[in-house]
């Protein structure tokens, strides 16, 4: 019996297999509302018999978003464009969940294929927030926040959260990975604060403990909670994985159901040994030294593969991207790859080979 195509639950929720759709950037959302794209985009996931579709980058307030051509779950109206994107997606069986974010130092870009890349005032830009006054390579540098403004920002997440499940999103994620704004606080590579928030890992991973404590109470005990965090900086005196383990732990105890582990994105000339399957060893040691349900993400493009990682109990689930964007139904084929058969959409069913 394969393992990949096995079910899986987490309070309640039951995902129908562990082929999960990765979060990823799209950069079509106008004003920070999803559309006709997003419809269209989430529908070809949706029809493809994944378990699991997480929803791109979502900022929690409009200052949080990557770029001007990026989504945010700010208030009501922006929340509610997300509704025909989900109940799509559950009249094929598919949970939906979203990852909510705030970009800090890297935000307020241009989308990837315009001629420039930081958006100036006139383009829609805005001036971005961090840990510390400090820049990302050939970005502006950014305003550090304030002890008031960092409260603040604990509530937004947790309002986004709300939003999200009142909607019916069935899981939230914490995005605190890829240099963005959590992780430039967590990472020492980025926060150079001297206050109850910097220097220290316990200062350091405050802000995160506090997003992950606010989020869990506004969406009850009911809703998965996932969080991603960069399990490395892959630089010598940044973020570890021994951070990642004892980090993980925590947020275990607050009552955070999955890590989604990734890395990198601190700094832009981190050396990393990109290969089929880099980031699984980090998730499979969080997994075991943590005691805390992982997905593993980065370059999973094969069946075989990816029934290897979670049979192998290495991680719980495996996040595709790429891969998914180059085949929406990957799982399908996977499925009789493995020799598994499983529920197809009706109107695709006489595509099977099985």
């Amino acid at each position: 019996m394969s393992q990949l195509f096995s079910p899986l639950e987490i309070r309640g929720t039951i995902f129908s297999n562990r082929v999960w759709v990765s979060p990823m950037c799209q950069y079509m959302a106008e004003d920070g509302l999803v559309g006709t794209w997003h419809q269209v985009h989430i529908g070809s996931w949706s029809t493809g018999a994944p378990g699991l579709i997480m929803l791109e980058a979502t900022a929690v307030r409009p200052d949080g978003r990557i770029s001007i051509g990026c989504p945010s779950i700010n208030d009501e109206a922006h929340a509610q464009a997300f509704k025909p994107l989900v109940d799509f997606a559950h009249s094929y069986g598919v949970k939906v969940g979203i990852q909510l974010a705030h970009a800090g130092r890297k935000a307020s870009t241009m989308r990837p294929w315009d001629d420039h890349r930081l958006a100036a005032k006139e383009d829609g830009g805005w001036q971005a927030i961090s840990s510390s006054a400090t820049a990302f390579e050939g970005y502006l540098v950014p305003r550090e926040v304030s002890k008031d403004e960092i409260a603040e920002l604990v509530q937004d997440f947790a309002a986004a959260a709300k939003r999200a499940v009142d909607v019916g999103i069935d899981v939230i994620e914490i995005h605190a990975a890829h240099g963005y704004l959590i992780h430039q606080f967590y990472s020492p590579l980025m926060n150079q604060r001297s206050d109850e928030y910097g220097g220290s890992f316990e200062n350091r991973t405050r802000f995160l403990l506090e997003v992950a404590t606010a989020v869990r109470k506004a969406i009850g005990e009911s809703v998965p909670l996932f969080v991603r965090i960069s399990a490395t900086d892959w630089v010598e005196g940044g973020w570890n994985l021994i951070d990642s383990i004892e980090v993980s732990a925590k947020l275990k105890d607050l009552g955070v159901d999955l890590i989604d582990v990734s890395s990198g994105g601190a700094v832009h000339n981190a050396k990393i040994d990109a290969k089929p399957g880099f980031q699984v060893p980090f998730a499979a040691a969080i997994k075991t030294e943590a005691g805390i349900a992982t997905g593993a993400v980065g370059l999973i493009t094969e069946a075989e593969q990816a029934e290897h990682i979670v049979a192998s109990g290495e991680a719980d689930a495996v996040f595709l991207g790429r891969a998914m964007l180059r085949n929406p139904r990957w799982a399908l084929e996977a499925a009789e790859k493995l020799g598994v058969r499983i529920d197809w959409p009706l109107p695709l069913d006489r595509g099977r080979t099985l």
